[in-house]
């Protein structure tokens, strides 16, 4: 593969596009903004099961999740500075998420998941807010 991509952008620089292998070409393009999408994801279910361990178990909050909070608030941003269009994703798989996140934070806490609202009580802007940290009473 790796072959493959160093002979492919090889051609491209000298333009030779006749020899390009234009279809799997096209596939690993397509599969880079799937790749970047899925990431986005799963960065965005880590916030939110976090938030969502923050604000039903309080007692239980460590540095631990504040950090993971935290890193993972970051890769979004930065897949965001990077990607612009990405926003559109964020938004579009925001409530999917949310479910996903849902159905770990019950299963990581041991509280039935029907402690957990639905819809969010987080919105996409809390989400992302590097200042917001839900408590019990939030």
């Amino acid at each position: 593969f790796c072959l493959w991509t160093e002979s492919t952008a090889q051609l491209l620089r000298e333009r030779k596009f006749t020899e390009i292998d234009l279809e799997n070409l096209a596939a690993e393009v397509e599969d880079m903004g799937k790749i970047d999408k899925r990431a986005m994801a799963s960065n965005l279910r880590i916030v939110l099961m976090h938030l969502l361990k923050c604000r039903y178990q309080p007692e239980k909050l460590t540095d631990s999740w504040i950090n993971t909070i935290i890193e993972h608030r970051l890769r979004i941003e930065a897949a965001l500075e990077d990607s612009p269009s990405l926003k559109r994703h964020f938004l579009e798989s925001f409530d999917k998420s949310y479910q996903i996140a849902r159905k770990q934070a019950a299963k990581e806490t041991k509280l039935a998941i029907t402690t957990f609202p639905d819809p969010s009580p987080f919105t996409p802007e809390q989400a992302l807010d590097e200042d917001f940290f839900p408590d019990g009473g939030d």
